[in-house]
């Protein structure tokens, strides 16, 4: 390739565009200005996406990342409008979400001297990212964007933060690109033990009760074809943390629902009760394994999962097995003897029996009062035949969508799990719908999550983004006014919400938007929401004081089962 004499802020956008990058999130500032005006030259190649707060742009990357499995992309200014981003960086990290995200930053001669919208962003994310680096010469742009975003997209993903200082974006550099496949001493995807494959398999072949719990790592790393057939072949039955969701088929006969928390209650009792317990791309949260010392103590532990820091971590194995999910499911499918475990697997009904008639029967088809928040998650679920991209903002409304939403389709829940972030929604649904506009992207989210990044309907009116928004409106932070209920003794301090005329703020969007208050109204309401590809919100008034359940108390074993404020179910260990 010949080398041009072009400067770095030219660079870098060629760099993007070898990376085969088409869509940008950003907001443009001072110290970035270089990099903006010679986007201006790239608009046939690099479709930018102007949103209304730098925290916006994360999540739309985030969102875009993961409906599409390309890294998302991020640039902005220095100063606030990088640390407007950290949150976001964060919530990459811990959800393992590659993002690349681009700041600019202080000329060479003015750093360290708390220059005007200086701020020390290579210090302040250290510890949240995968990498990061201060690009001070033209010279070193390529080298750092390829490797950027080798890091950011091997392996087990995450985020990685360019911090630009204006020197690097106006100095002039002889370009060639060349694409970053090998760092020494970086194993990202290390090759499964033989030996470790073959104990597992033993293990699994001498089983009478085996059960698996499968994470986000299996969406990652491409494999929900392999979990299906390790499953079949095995017959196991299987259950998904909150960020698995969607990696294997709702109406998978072997699908148990999922576990945790709000999780289904057969996945949770069972999980106390299954002889081998493999655990495939997910990492053994609090919020799945409730109180560790009770957790699974019966049964080997067989644990799969691309990060070795992430084997033995919280739960003790077994058997360890470092390697991608797709490889790794793959070789212990042929290692495996086919069975059909009838008896364990008929063994689920008794649980699954009790969760439709205590929960889900009076949640999804209720016959009086207000509307429930899982009968809108159901209609949405019908009308859309369980085809639809389900995104959500963070607490009831993420919980609920995640237990009575359908999925037929992989890569359809985008959620934030690790750190729960609010305001996370509504971004993130617009970075899916461009990422995968051929998608009904459909949020839910609260009445308190919506108003912390309500400003990007703006970002939805200049895209024209499809997204359709359903509002779960209790007039409370629903989440939290559960908690206390539950466990503060109704001392609701501090969650009751005054909130907005949701269809005014619409209206002035130019995006329609529906108040429904009536049970008879709603599926109707959903089903005109979805016809088109028009963006749309409906303020469902859903009942103040409904909760998500079942539930697992923080500090309580998995099997031990609240129902509602009253019946439990389970056992405690």
């Amino acid at each position: 390739m010949e080398k041009d004499r072009i400067n770095g802020s030219e660079a870098l956008l060629r760099c993007l565009a070898f990376e085969g990058v088409d869509t940008v999130f950003g907001y443009p500032g001072g110290q970035i200005m270089p990099v903006y005006d010679k986007l201006f030259d790239f608009k046939d190649r690099l479709r930018h996406i102007l949103v209304r707060h730098e925290q916006g742009a994360i999540h739309a990357a985030q969102g875009y990342a993961r409906a599409t499995g390309k890294t998302g992309v991020v640039l902005v200014t220095s100063g606030p409008g990088a640390t407007n981003v950290i949150t976001g960086i964060m919530d990459a990290k811990v959800d393992s979400t590659p993002v690349v995200v681009i700041a600019g930053q202080v000329s060479n001669s003015a750093l360290g001297t708390d220059a005007f919208q200086e701020a020390d962003l290579i210090g302040m994310t250290g510890s949240i990212t995968k990498w990061n680096y201060q690009v001070r010469d033209a010279k070193d742009m390529a080298w750092a964007v390829s490797r950027a975003f080798f890091i950011a997209r091997s392996g087990r993903p995450g985020p990685v933060v360019l911090d630009v200082t204006k020197d690097a974006q106006n100095g002039m550099v002889d370009f060639q690109f060349k694409e970053c496949g090998f760092i020494r001493s970086y194993i990202p995807c290390p090759k499964p033990s033989d030996e470790s494959i073959a104990e597992a398999a033993m293990l699994l072949n001498q089983a009478e009760r085996p059960f698996v719990v499968f994470g986000q790592g299996v969406t990652l790393g491409g494999a929900e074809e392999e979990l299906r057939d390790f499953l079949h072949k095995g017959g196991i039955p299987a259950g998904s943390t909150l960020l698995g969701l969607s990696a294997l088929a709702s109406d998978d006969p072997l699908f148990m629902g999922m576990i945790g928390m709000h999780g289904c209650i057969a996945p949770n009792i069972k999980t106390n009760e299954c002889d081998v317990l493999v655990a495939v791309g997910m990492r053994f949260d609090d919020r799945v394994t409730g109180t560790v010392s009770t957790y699974a103590k019966q049964a080997k532990i067989i644990h799969i999962d691309i990060d070795p820091c992430e084997v033995g971590k919280i739960i003790p194995v077994d058997v360890g097995i470092v390697g991608d999910a797709k490889t790794v499911l793959r070789e212990l499918t042929g290692r495996i003897a086919r069975h059909e475990h009838k008896e364990w697997i008929e063994s689920f009904k008794a649980c699954r029996k009790v969760e439709q008639e205590k929960v889900i029967d009076p949640q999804v088809h209720p016959h009086e009062g207000f509307i429930k928040m899982g009968e809108v998650v159901d209609a949405v679920a019908e009308a859309s035949h369980g085809k639809a991209l389900i995104v959500t903002d963070v607490g009831q409304n993420q919980m609920i969508a995640a237990r009575y939403s359908r999925f037929m389709e992989g890569r359809s829940f985008i959620s934030s799990g690790g750190l729960g972030t609010m305001g996370f929604g509504l971004p993130a649904a617009i970075g899916a719908k461009i990422g995968a506009p051929e998608r009904r992207v459909c949020l839910f989210v609260g009445d308190g999550g919506i108003q912390m990044t309500i400003e990007e309907l703006g970002t939805i009116m200049q895209e024209k983004a499809g997204v359709k928004i359903f509002i779960l409106n209790n007039n409370w932070l629903g989440n939290v006014r559960q908690w206390q209920e539950l466990f503060f003794k109704k001392r609701y301090s501090q969650t009751r919400m005054l909130n907005p005329d949701y269809a005014g703020i619409a209206s002035a969007y130019g995006i329609r938007c529906s108040v429904v208050s009536e049970r008879e109204a709603l599926a109707g309401e959903v089903e005109a929401a979805l016809s088109d590809d028009a963006p749309a919100i409906l303020d469902i008034h859903v009942d103040e004081e409904d909760d998500v359940m079942p539930m697992v108390a923080p500090g309580k074993p998995i099997t031990e089962i609240m129902l509602n404020g009253k019946e439990m179910y389970g056992y405690g260990k």
